[in-house]
């Protein structure tokens, strides 16, 4: 009875940190919004903000590391870099486009992500992909275009920005997800922000401006939030397969839209509401199909 408990409960779990994570990432659409206009101070170029999502990370990190002392082992370089120059590039380019496109639009086509990833598991992963995977994923992508809106502006130089930001980002779920069956989670945070901090800083400086305190401060909670995100990423990856979390990240739409109307006071339209319940259809057909075939299993 308890395996069949554990077995029914990982999906859930991973589920949940997904979700989580996709509030997270959500909220660094917003910091990366602010700090890419003038609405705290000149706005910095997406290669300074991801520069500061990294460094700040790093820091949070190095502290962690410096109080527990954890023991660094076995880490595979070559993954460990693909892995990092991917993610920042993917976080950069979405950076960018939020800066350039309405935020729904930027975080509908760079959250695209999970169907490459789905994808890409594969070949990759060699992960099997049923029938009730395809059909969530394939309902979230039509949420994921109906908040989109399709139209002309859609293929603006910002929108093609986000759609690569979303293929980088999708590939980078794969060597998480390799990366996450030989070592362990902060270990991979540790390696892969540390990375990520040297090849941000170095791009930055072509374009760095002294950011004003209140940049300075959106920074860091733009690093915090995304530190909080890979966290629950790494564990969700880690327990469940990289094709079965992938689709929840479309909540991520869900929370921008809230995020836009608690803070913008710009409030959903019908469309926005469909798009939304179109996404969390998806997710919990796929939540329940899961759960349906861990039970037969037992």
């Amino acid at each position: 009875m308890k395996e069949k408990l554990n077995l029914l409960t990982s999906n859930t779990k991973a589920a949940l940190l997904i979700i989580l994570a996709a509030s997270f990432i959500a909220g660094t659409m917003i910091l990366a919004k602010s700090l890419g206009q003038n609405w705290l101070g000149q706005g910095l170029h997406p290669l300074q903000i991801s520069a500061g999502r990294f460094s700040f990370a790093w820091v949070y990190l190095l502290i962690i590391f410096t109080i527990k002392k954890p023991n660094i082992s076995n880490v595979n370089l070559k993954l460990h870099f693909l892995r990092s120059a991917l993610g920042w590039s993917g976080v950069t380019l979405m950076f960018a486009a939020a800066a350039l496109i309405p935020l729904t639009d930027a975080t509908a086509i760079s959250f695209l992500n999970p169907v490459f990833a789905m994808l890409l598991a594969i070949p990759f992963l060699k992960e099997s992909i049923g029938k009730y995977r395809w059909l969530a994923a394939l309902l979230s992508l039509i949420g994921a275009f109906v908040l989109l809106r399709p139209s002309p502006n859609s293929f603006q130089v910002a929108g093609l920005l986000a759609l690569i930001a979303a293929g980088l980002m999708g590939a980078e779920l794969i060597f998480m997800k390799l990366i996450t069956s030989r070592e362990k989670p902060f270990q991979i945070l540790f390696v892969n922000n540390t990375i990520g901090f040297g090849i941000a800083i170095c791009a930055a400086s072509f374009v760095w401006q002294a950011p004003s305190l209140a940049q300075w401060l959106a920074l860091a909670l733009l690093g915090l939030l995304m530190l909080c995100a890979q966290t629950c990423y790494l564990n969700a990856l880690a327990i469940a397969d990289a094709s079965y979390v992938a689709p929840f990240s479309y909540m991520t739409l869900v929370f921008a839209t809230l995020y836009d109307f608690a803070i913008f006071s710009q409030i959903p339209d019908q469309l926005s509401l469909i798009g939304a319940l179109i996404i969390l259809s998806g997710a919990f057909l796929l939540a329940w199909r899961e759960k349906i075939n861990k039970q037969n299993k037992i």
